[in-house]
């Protein structure tokens, strides 16, 4: 079976595209429990932070965790289809 490298770009991009639209909507809505929720998933103490939610910022991320998301999802089939044979 091979992967076709860009569908599965394709398909990571909007999936990172998707989760970073929900994550900063619920940071914006409720960033206490997020921050914590953060923080659990880092092993960290986070209470003391706060976040830093602007324009500038939603945009870079969002631009930037797509386009990464996409690069690995289209390595990860391109290794997959090379090793695979």
């Amino acid at each position: 079976m091979k992967l076709d490298p860009n569908a599965l770009a394709l398909s990571a991009g909007i999936t990172a595209f998707v989760l970073w639209l929900a994550c900063s909507f619920f940071v914006f809505l409720v960033p206490v429990p997020m921050m914590n929720m953060t923080g659990s998933m880092m092993h960290a103490d986070m209470g003391h932070m706060s976040w830093q939610l602007n324009a500038s910022g939603f945009f870079v991320g969002l631009i930037l965790w797509t386009a990464l998301s996409a690069l690995t999802g289209w390595l990860v089939a391109t290794f997959y289809n090379r090793f695979a044979k």
